[in-house]
């Protein structure tokens, strides 16, 4: 009979989704974007074949990504999106109506909670639960949330920055921000189109952040060729930028991630926090494996932090243990709260 209830956990991200299936692990990490055609809002492509396409389709067919500030901004197009996803992930037995687990920013409201939960079941959930990002964040970086114990866990996705005091199976104190790894691209985007009137696209400040991004300056820079087009003569041009320029251009975005923390610090009870100060803040999400982070909020906020094992995954690997484990962390992942 097992095998006719299967469950899925989905990390539904703003850059990426996830899916995990019980017993096979991650079986599915791709793009949340789609192609759609213009005249007719046929969608063309769901997932790594629409990421190809972004920024290099003709007019005809968009891409982009349905999701938005970790919430639903488009919904027709996010149920199609989970829709292919999930029928992805159980391969030859689509037929069957999963039972599904999908993770949501700390800070998101009982209406975008509710669209969530729609959107899974128009898609073809059987039963759909909304658990909270630090909590399975938490669980993925394996920290033993049921303990009385303070652990602070910052994860850092493509939309969301979500900071949260985590003790007895339940959030103690909790921000969320929209800031995190598409704002620090914009920001690098927008200081190229500044310093050297160079137009580059989304993935080419994704790339940038990548290979030569840092939380504080390098003693060694790292160097990278950046190709776009000139804003003055609309030719293609090139140029040689470091890695303590990029610190500069980032450097507003992640104030506003340290800012977050700190609120959450200060917001946390004397216990937990003194739990903090011997625990440090696990940092995860794909955004926390920038260059030296950790070194940031070690200066800023006198806390040592420490990026967890497979940061991009704790979110997707979390909801997989929940789900493998739903009377343990039963209390925890369900409430409302």
């Amino acid at each position: 009979m097992a095998l006719f209830s299967k469950k899925l956990g989905i990390d539904l991200g703003t850059a990426n989704v996830l899916v995990y299936v019980p017993g096979k692990g991650i079986v599915i990490n791709e793009p949340s974007v789609v192609a759609i055609s213009e005249p007719d809002h046929a969608i063309l492509a769901i997932g790594d074949d629409a990421k190809a396409m972004l920024g290099k389709t003709p007019d005809s067919i968009i891409a982009y990504r349905p999701m938005r500030d970790g919430v639903i901004a488009d919904y027709r197009v996010t149920e199609a999106m989970l829709r292919y996803f999930m029928k992805k992930a159980l391969g030859g037995m689509g037929w069957i109506k999963p039972e599904v687990m999908i993770s949501v920013p700390a800070g998101v409201t009982s209406t975008e909670r509710r669209a969530v939960v729609e959107a899974a079941m128009k898609a073809g959930a059987k039963i759909a639960h909304v658990v909270r990002e630090p909590i399975v964040a938490a669980i993925g970086a394996g920290i033993p949330i049921n303990e009385p114990h303070g652990h602070m866990v910052v994860d850092i996705g493509g939309g969301t920055t979500d900071v949260a005091v985590i003790s007895l199976g339940s959030i103690q104190a909790c921000t969320s921000v929209k800031c995190a790894g598409n704002k620090i691209d914009r920001a690098i985007t927008d200081y190229i189109k500044k310093h050297y009137n160079l137009a580059i696209g989304d993935r080419t400040a994704e790339k940038i952040k990548i290979k030569i991004g840092a939380a504080i300056p390098l003693e060694e820079e790292l160097e990278l060729i950046v190709k776009g087009r000139d804003y003055v003569t609309g030719l293609p041009r090139s140029v040689k930028i470091s890695t303590n320029e990029i610190v500069r251009a980032i450097d507003d975005e992640l104030l506003k991630i340290i800012d977050a923390i700190k609120e959450v610090l200060q917001q946390t009870l004397p216990e937990l926090a003194s739990d903090i100060i011997d625990n440090g803040i696990v940092m995860t999400g794909g955004s926390s494996m920038l260059r030296n982070l950790t070194d940031l909020v070690y200066r800023k906020t006198g806390v040592k932090a420490v990026v967890a094992d497979e940061a991009l995954y704790c979110v997707a690997k979390g909801i997989g243990i929940a789900l493998d484990h739903m009377d343990t962390y039963n209390r925890a992942l369900l409430a409302k709260k």
